[in-house]
């Protein structure tokens, strides 16, 4: 078998499910391994670091279309925003969504804090926390 490994083998050793290599192949994040002669796909070892890196990078808020792109980019070695430039933009919208998420833990703090118990009879109230629309 030369090194190469069957699906079930990389996946385990990748932390993923067998069907995760199946999606991941159709988003085309990770290439179709060729097959034996009985018809399993056998990966290369290097299909186990590749997707460590996809799951490392959704960790880090990357969709599956942006890692699509960054392996893309690594394999092609093109002369685009790679990953530190990506990274930054990625941890200004990671800021912007903690900003906003800080702003809604205050408000439901302030919200809880008031005394607020019914959405309804905290609409109608002009001094309620909650930002409705249409006050």
């Amino acid at each position: 078998m030369n090194g190469e490994l069957r699906s079930g083998e990389v996946a385990e050793a990748a932390g993923v499910n067998p069907q995760t290599l199946r999606y991941y192949e159709r988003r085309g994040l990770l290439a179709e391994p060729p097959r034996s002669l009985g018809g399993h796909r056998l990966y290369p070892p290097e299909s186990v670091t590749v997707l460590r890196t996809i799951k490392a990078a959704q960790r880090l808020g990357f969709t599956l279309g942006e890692v699509a792109e960054l392996l893309d980019l690594g394999r092609r070695h093109a002369h685009r925003p790679g990953l530190a430039t990506r990274a930054r933009a990625k941890l200004a919208e990671v800021e912007s969504r903690i900003a906003d998420l800080a702003t809604i833990a205050a408000t439901l703090r302030t919200a809880i804090g008031s005394g607020c118990d019914d959405l309804a009879t905290c609409a109608a109230d002009p001094a309620c926390p909650i930002p409705f629309a249409d006050r």
